[in-house]
């Protein structure tokens, strides 16, 4: 328990020290956002405004979980190297998107074939270790079954189906935290609240788990306390980050920050066996990401017609007049709902044993 709040103090405060820091850095070397000129003209005032604040979140990250481990003496688990990993690569993937955008002065960053290849590199090497690296018990990382809050029923699915599914959870999850960072502070916000409740489900997993506590509803996931180490360091990280980002903001996270944690939050769903559960969890970026497809599938079907002013829904509210900072306190009251009835279901279904 002391490494989770250790690990959270630490990313809390490099975020809170280092962003401050990156600003003055991002500012001097000229690397600010560009704005599309085909969005809400209310954003005209933020172009310049410095982003990659993503690489704050990652180094954070890191030193707030390693601290952690040092200062308990506890080495790292399996589970959380790899989500660490999947978490950093991507990370990596998004910083050079937005390099080639702030570079090239171009709103279009990574070509989308590029980076969807750099994301299934990613995934795939993730997927491919998290399947087969066993422990003492023969537990991995990952199950070969689908999940809600566990995995539904004893069936395994083939290596090569797992594998597929994985990428389509990091590929799903990264890109919804991607649409939501529209606005100052609202993925950073949303985001600290389905990992906070990740370390809640981590730590409930451990004080239930099946390789300490065996019984009917004990839970057979692997390396859980650990888990919830990380998941308290990206917490913070998001929270300190959040000082700055949150409106006017001072800095964006770009795509080196959302890709990077909407790929967490999908690893952290497919090693607590809450795949299904994210959709709850992560409700607000489900929601966003579901009215961009609508929008585009109904342009397509409908010959030019629209069923939002704009896509994605944050940006439809801007162009009805509802002010920025109002969009996102409301969003978040949404994400925080979402959360708190996903960790409802959660409780529930170990109560009533279903």
């Amino acid at each position: 328990m002391n490494a989770i709040l250790i690990a959270g103090a630490f990313s809390l405060l490099v975020t809170l020290l280092g962003t401050r820091f990156a600003i003055t850095v991002l500012v001097k070397e000229g690397y600010g956002q560009l704005i599309r000129d085909d969005g809400p003209t209310t954003h005209h005032t933020k172009r310049g405004t410095p982003t990659m604040g993503g690489l704050v979140i990652m180094l954070a990250v890191l030193v707030g979980y390693f601290v952690a481990k040092i200062a308990t003496a506890t080495p790292p688990s399996a589970s959380a190297i790899l989500i660490l990993f999947l978490f950093c690569g991507l990370a990596m993937i998004g910083f050079l998107d937005d390099y080639i955008k702030i570079s090239k002065q171009r709103s279009l960053g990574l070509r989308s074939s590029a980076k969807m290849t750099g994301q299934v590199v990613v995934g795939l090497i993730f997927a491919l270790l998290a399947i087969r690296m066993e422990d003492d018990t023969g537990r991995t990382p990952i199950s070969q079954g689908i999940s809600f809050t566990r995995d539904l029923g004893s069936w395994q699915l083939p290596a090569a189906v797992i594998v597929i599914w994985v990428l389509l959870m990091i590929a799903g999850a990264s890109n919804g935290v991607n649409l939501t960072d529209g606005l100052d502070g609202l993925a950073t916000g949303a985001s600290a609240m389905v990992f906070g409740a990740y370390v809640v489900i981590n730590i409930w997993q451990s004080n239930q788990n099946c390789a300490y506590y065996p019984g009917l509803q004990c839970y057979e996931v692997r390396d859980p306390l650990d888990l919830a180490v990380v998941a308290a360091a990206l917490t913070g990280a998001c929270v300190g980050f959040l000082w700055w980002n949150a409106s006017p903001a001072k800095i964006f996270m770009g795509d080196t920050g959302s890709l990077s944690l909407g790929g967490a939050m999908a690893g952290f769903a497919l090693m607590t066996r809450t795949e299904l559960l994210l959709v709850v969890l992560g409700g607000l970026f489900v929601a966003i990401t579901a009215s961009v497809i609508l929008q585009v599938g109904y342009f397509k079907l409908s010959g030019g017609k629209r069923i939002f002013r704009m896509a994605p829904l944050q940006h439809h509210f801007e162009l009805l007049g509802w002010a920025e900072i109002t969009i996102v306190v409301r969003f978040w009251l949404i994400s925080g709902l979402c959360v708190a009835t996903a960790l409802g279901i959660f409780y529930w279904e170990w109560v009533a044993g279903v």
